[in-house]
């Protein structure tokens, strides 16, 4: 093994249900600063992993807040609620991953509180 290089696990999610993947759309996002998006639901799971900028995630309605940093990781399960994922002061860029099954394309739907 080359001690110049760490493999380090950030995230090892479980998922509910196997999925046949078939491929993984990457999408690179920006939200600009002071932006409540609203709570909303994906058609799948996405994986998410911060490269600039912050951001506030909540999913449901139950847990707390967290805000998310350059580094961090994230998991937002399919069909359940996401209740933030708001800016701040600062705009946020992240890298969204998209398993998807055959012939299906990630979807983003908005839910009321």
């Amino acid at each position: 093994m080359n001690p110049a290089i760490r493999r380090v696990v950030v995230l090892d999610q479980q998922l509910p249900a196997a999925l046949p993947v078939q491929r993984v759309e990457v999408r690179r996002i920006t939200i600009e600063p002071h932006t409540a998006f609203g709570a909303h639901i994906h058609n799948g799971p996405v994986f998410g992993n911060i490269v600039s900028g912050s951001a506030i995630y909540q999913q449901g309605g139950d847990d707390e807040p967290q805000v998310l940093h350059p580094g961090d990781v994230f998991y937002e399960p399919a069909v359940d609620r996401i209740s933030r994922f708001d800016t701040a002061d600062e705009a946020v860029t992240f890298l969204a991953y998209f398993p998807l099954t055959a012939g299906q394309e990630a979807t983003l739907d908005l839910v009321g509180e």
